[in-house]
């Protein structure tokens, strides 16, 4: 059959209502799924939950079933690749040694089929982010974190939920500024990639860049969007 990459990001599991959640959760378990019958390769692209913070012997209880089924990925042989997004700061390692993801901060230079792919979440790429680009090196900081985890967990982990929450409805009303991710992309492709794919801006989108293609997957709380790579073709695809 071939190798069969798929790429995943934004479903921020645990921001939305009950009823929402159950209907996010068994679309994304059944993608999971589909991954698990051909899949050889899964990129999650940053921000598959809401909020995700771990402490020395405490990590958040929910989303069971979603871990349970990556782990079930793994064990089979699927590799899993995860760069991190802007609700991703402080992940722990309990998605690495126990689930084998590999974690990457930043950004994944892979090559599949012969295509060489430049793989970002793409928070603070727009022109207008630097301020963000500032708060990202201050959360991102050892002594933050360790102060932050002296809260207890009952406190803490719900307060950085509502933090998240309240940054994601303020992201959500600002200006995409949707084509600077593709002039970001335009410029990776300059310098010698196939395909630029990346997430963050919960739009879906692909476009043909002559020398190369900008692929945005969407989001998994709207448009319930992925990217798949099959036979040296990148498709857009709705679940």
């Amino acid at each position: 059959m071939g190798e069969v990459i798929y790429f995943l990001s934004d479903a921020h599991l645990g921001a939305d209502s009950e009823q929402k959640e159950r209907l996010k959760q068994k679309k994304l378990l059944a993608f999971l799924g589909q991954v698990n019958k051909d899949g050889d390769y899964l990129y999650i692209l940053g921000d598959l939950f809401e909020f995700w913070f771990e402490y020395e012997n405490v990590m958040p209880k929910k989303h069971f079933e979603i871990l349970s089924k990556l782990k079930e990925l793994t064990q089979k042989g699927v590799k899993i690749s995860y760069v991190t997004g802007n609700h991703d700061f402080w992940l722990g390692d309990f998605l690495s040694k126990e689930i084998a993801i590999k974690i990457c901060t930043e950004s994944i230079s892979a090559e599949h089929q012969g295509k060489r792919i430049f793989i970002i979440h793409g928070d603070g790429l727009a022109k207008k982010d630097r301020g963000y680009r500032i708060l990202k090196r201050i959360l991102r900081n050892r002594t933050n974190i360790w102060l932050y985890r002296q809260l207890p967990p009952d406190l803490g982990i719900p307060l950085a939920k509502k933090v998240a929450s309240l940054s994601r409805s303020h992201t959500s009303k600002k200006e995409k500024h949707l084509e600077d991710y593709v002039d970001f992309a335009r410029g990776k492709i300059e310098e010698g990639y196939d395909a630029v794919v990346m997430g963050h801006t919960h739009y879906p989108m692909f476009r043909d860049l002559g020398k190369g293609i900008y692929m945005n997957v969407g989001d998994w709380i709207e448009n319930f969007t992925y990217g798949r790579l099959k036979g040296g073709k990148f498709f857009l695809e709705k679940f």
